[in-house]
């Protein structure tokens, strides 16, 4: 038992043997149980309770034993004048302040159920998937589990593209291009290409993303590789990199994207050129995106999105591959851009002006296949079916927030197993 457990049984009311009698043997009727206080003071604010025929208001404090009383030095705080009740898992002391005031003593021990503790143990064990995976049921699962962590998610990235937009003066374009950006850059290379994105003026960007030949010199030299051109087509880029230096004035600062770690198809050079393909086949990628009305319209805007011909038979400047073929974006790459940039968006730029985006854009997710890695096999191991990116979207959700955290005590599947059968 721990205080943290207790709080959250004294919170939901998961006790048996009602009902609840003082240490001294007095019937003690919970009228109300209080407000959970998460800050100092005590446990339990605006509580209300019966006894001897005398209703108390007031605030309740809970300990593992009475005797943390004393060892939390809670005696004599002024926060805690106004307590009407003392409740612990176990009375190992007589406090006499309680004595003194009448504040009753309320022991649990004999009102919570003995396996409703081995569950919560069972929780704390280490080197597991999730911390309920040996008491892991489907049926432990919420109605509507999938939708509800989904949309937190979504909410949560809303209020992310929401401060970049307050950086960039409500400019949703430049917020595109950044989180683009970092979405082309894969966890690796993603917050580089999210700096690289942020240190340019997306005016720029807009002026010259028809000049498919500027945007990638532009790209590459602000990312270092232009400076000793090994070959005819760097030399291009290096030209295009100076002029356009020299016409905007630009004092820019060297990246130096990585390549380890990564596969050929997934450098860093491969993904600039793709970005820039994007940009140069949709002359209004914004608009596209924020009007496509189904799942079928935004896989139209990234159809055929290649890196240029150079890297046909290159993946590195100046080094020709023995591997000849077309550097398409693939389609878990373009499902990956769509879930975790595009829609996010999509949801950000509509959540104010219609009332039905948060279904329309579940609609989106769920026309998606679901996503492949390590943590959604484990869940599929525990018996966890998915069919679409909204559901494997909840659940790395969850898993992030609650499993890895073991959050058990806020977990809503946490909170099914943790009821009394």
């Amino acid at each position: 038992m721990n205080e943290h457990l207790l709080q959250y049984l004294w919170n939901y009311k998961v006790f048996t043997n009602f009902p609840f009698y003082d240490t001294d043997g007095n019937l003690v009727e919970i009228l109300d149980f209080g407000k959970w206080n998460k800050n100092s003071g005590p446990d339990f604010l605006f509580a209300k309770i019966k006894i001897n025929d005398v209703t108390l208001a007031g605030n309740i404090e809970l300990h593992v034993k009475s005797s943390d009383w004393i060892f939390h030095q809670h005696e004599g705080n002024p926060e805690f004048e106004n307590l009407i009740l003392h409740v612990v898992y176990q009375d190992d002391i007589e406090i006499a302040e309680f004595k003194q005031k009448n504040i009753p003593t309320l022991e649990l021990k004999d009102y919570i159920d003995e396996s409703l503790i081995g569950k919560y143990a069972s929780l704390c064990t280490e080197n597991q998937f999730i911390p309920c995976e040996k008491i892991f049921t489907k049926s432990a699962i919420p109605f509507q589990f999938e939708e509800e962590n989904l949309l937190r998610k979504l909410d949560e990235k809303s209020l992310e593209i929401e401060s970049q937009l307050s950086k960039n003066n409500n400019d949703y374009e430049a917020v595109l291009f950044q989180n683009l950006a970092y979405a082309f850059g894969l966890k690796v290379n993603a917050e580089i290409f999210q700096q690289i994105a942020e240190s340019l003026d997306f005016k720029i960007i807009n002026k010259i993303k028809n000049n498919k030949t500027q945007l990638e010199a532009l790209l590459y030299g602000v990312s270092s590789w232009l400076e000793n051109p090994e070959d005819e087509e760097m030399k291009i880029w290096k030209r295009e990199f100076d002029f356009l230096k020299t016409k905007y004035q630009l004092n820019l600062h060297a990246f130096h994207p990585k390549f380890s770690r990564l596969r050929p198809p997934s450098f860093p050079t491969i993904r600039w050129s793709q970005l820039v393909d994007l940009y140069h086949k949709n002359a209004s990628l914004f608009s596209k995106i924020i009007d496509a009305k189904n799942t079928e319209e935004l896989y139209a805007i990234f159809s055929k999105v290649k890196a240029s011909e150079y890297w046909d038979n290159h993946f590195n400047f100046g080094k020709i591959s023995s591997v000849e073929n077309e550097k398409i974006m693939t389609q878990d790459f373009i499902d990956l851009i769509i879930i975790n940039t595009i829609l996010p968006l999509k949801y950000t730029y509509h959540k104010n002006f219609e009332e039905n985006i948060a279904e329309d854009i579940l609609k989106f997710y769920s026309n998606i296949s679901a996503e492949k890695n390590t943590i959604i096999s484990s869940w599929k191991n525990l018996g966890v079916k998915m069919s679409s990116s909204l559901e494997t979207q909840a659940y790395l959700y969850h898993y992030k927030n609650f499993c890895l955290k073991k959050d058990c005590l806020n977990c809503s599947i946490g909170f099914k197993l943790l009821q009394i059968n």
